[in-house]
């Protein structure tokens, strides 16, 4: 039986008793192409995250609404739910699973999703963020930092489960946006750390040394975008990070992102590292360019270098066809090449 049946008869469900709710959206997104790695066969895969969701609002009264969200992720060549590495399985509710309530106070919700700085990070990703190779969002946008270093195998890196988060009101273009975790465990495997494999530093299933916190300042005004980050993840990992984002002439974004982080908690050697990434998306014909620089210092030792250009044709506001090529040495150079197609629903 195909794995995505329950998830769908869930969603279903949950469809059939939304007339009670003020607002219910159901919506997806499936992104699926052909991929060329160096030392790979030719294979089908994603650009960006496949996803199958539902959301929704009440309104309480004053000024009050109650909000839920639950979000599955798919692998579209197989139909399968989404897998991590190594093809571990990923939660249902991968891509987030949260319920709150949002009212001039702000937003506050209680689940899984994205942390603050993991979510804010993306509008400074050429590649919008999108776990794509051709991108630099995982490995150079965030300096391959993890929110989740405690998480089951195959746990998404960049969320956090177990979480409270909060959005403020935006006021002049800023905005505060906060997550904060709790130190429970959540039945990860052992992260040897500065132990060993026979007395790890934090055995499996160990619960946080230290309360996970992500915090994010933006401002966001007519053409300009502008980020301050810091988030602690689980083992006590640090993570600095500053972006910047402009219009120029209303067809061309350029944008520029910097972070540090500090392991020094978890590691004696390559503790801290350093990145930088310098993206444009400019409008061409029916669709844009993408293209960007990136580099990685870790302890002025190890490097990492990737630059990439693609270039997406809109068919319609919500199918689009893309093309993309990059070149990354980190410190093998591996060269991705991929097209495909991404449609909204």
């Amino acid at each position: 039986m195909n794995i995505l049946l329950p998830p769908l008869a869930l969603l279903s469900a949950f469809i059939g008793s939304a007339y009670a709710q003020s607002s219910v959206q159901f919506y997806g997104n499936i992104d699926i192409g052909l991929i060329k790695r160096s030392g790979q066969p030719l294979a089908l895969g994603k650009r960006a995250n496949n996803t199958l969701g539902i959301k929704g609002s009440e309104a309480l009264g004053n000024g009050l609404d109650a909000l839920f969200q639950l979000e599955i992720r798919y692998e579209p060549d197989t139909g399968s739910a989404e897998q991590g590495p190594g093809g571990a399985q990923r939660p249902l509710f991968q891509g987030q699973s949260r319920v709150g309530l949002r009212g001039a106070f702000g937003t506050v919700r209680l689940g899984r999703g994205l942390t603050a700085f993991q979510e804010s990070s993306a509008a400074f990703d050429p590649w919008y963020g999108s776990p794509t190779p051709a991108g630099f969002q995982t490995d150079l946008t965030i300096a391959g930092f993890t929110s989740d270093p405690l998480g089951p195998v195959g746990n998404s890196t960049n969320r956090m489960s177990n979480g409270l988060f909060y959005n403020s009101p935006e006021v002049a273009g800023m905005q505060l946006n906060a997550t904060v975790g709790t130190r429970e465990a959540n039945g990860g495997p052992p992260l040897i750390g500065k132990g060993s494999a026979q007395d790890p530093q934090y055995p499996a299933n160990a619960a946080a040394s230290s309360t996970p916190v992500s915090l994010t300042a933006t401002y966001r005004r007519k053409d300009l975008s502008m980020m301050l980050a810091f988030e602690r993840n689980a083992v006590e990992s640090r993570l600095y990070a500053a972006g910047l984002s402009l219009v120029l002439a209303s067809s061309t974004r350029v944008m520029v992102s910097h972070t540090r982080q500090d392991q020094s908690h978890i590691r004696v050697v390559q503790a801290h590292s350093k990145a930088w990434v310098i993206g444009l998306q400019q409008a061409l014909g029916p669709g844009r360019v993408l293209a960007g620089y990136g580099w990685k210092d870790v302890d002025e030792s190890s490097t990492t270098r990737q630059a990439s250009l693609g270039y997406e044709y809109d068919l319609s506001k919500r199918t689009r066809l893309y093309a993309d090529v990059s070149s990354k040495k980190a410190p093998q150079r591996v060269r991705h090449l991929d097209l495909g197609v991404n449609h909204q629903f």
